[in-house]
């Protein structure tokens, strides 16, 4: 499963550059001075709960559950509820989203701009300002499925992303 999850995040690297051109990566874009400190790619789901609003029933997304992989295709850490990023050397970094942009891919989630509010630890992602989140493949709540009969229940949708760390501008 481990070589799956790896050749997955390599596919998606090799993949990504094609959909850049067509994304508005400026809508998302990390303060002007802000520097690049790592790249990791995601492999999860997003987690979606029934729930009643106005009236009716809504798929409402709760986390995200997925293991974060480096450039090699090692898996590092694990991004899920904050939302946290989470890696082995111990630091985590909690963010707020500041800026969203529709993707590329129509059943594939935004794209984000994460500003980091807090930390732990003094690895790697201590230092981390800003998260951005590009390069998505699915994760969109599904269109079905929600209704009085599956009130509380929960769907988890398959995704994939970039997470770009950026450290604050200088």
């Amino acid at each position: 499963m481990k070589h799956l999850a790896a050749g997955v995040a390599a596919a998606i690297l090799l993949g990504a550059g094609g959909l850049t051109a067509r994304a508005d990566q400026a809508a998302v874009a990390p303060p002007q001075g802000s520097t690049p400190l790592l790249e990791l790619v995601a492999d999860g789901v997003q987690i979606y709960t029934c729930e009643t609003k106005e009236g009716g029933f809504t798929w409402s997304f709760k986390a995200p559950e997925a293991n974060l992989f480096d450039i090699q295709g090692r898996q590092v850490g694990a991004h899920f509820a904050g939302p946290t990023w989470k890696l082995e050397d111990g630091s985590e970094a909690v963010g707020e989203v500041v800026a969203k942009a529709d993707a590329p891919e129509p059943q594939a989630i935004q794209w984000l701009l994460l500003r980091a509010k807090s930390h732990q630890g003094s690895g790697a992602l201590s230092a981390v300002a800003y998260i951005r989140r590009t390069e998505t493949k699915g994760g969109v709540a599904p269109s079905t499925g929600c209704d009085a009969g599956h009130l509380s229940q929960q769907a988890r949708v398959r995704y994939s992303a970039v997470y770009q760390f950026f450290s604050a501008a200088k």
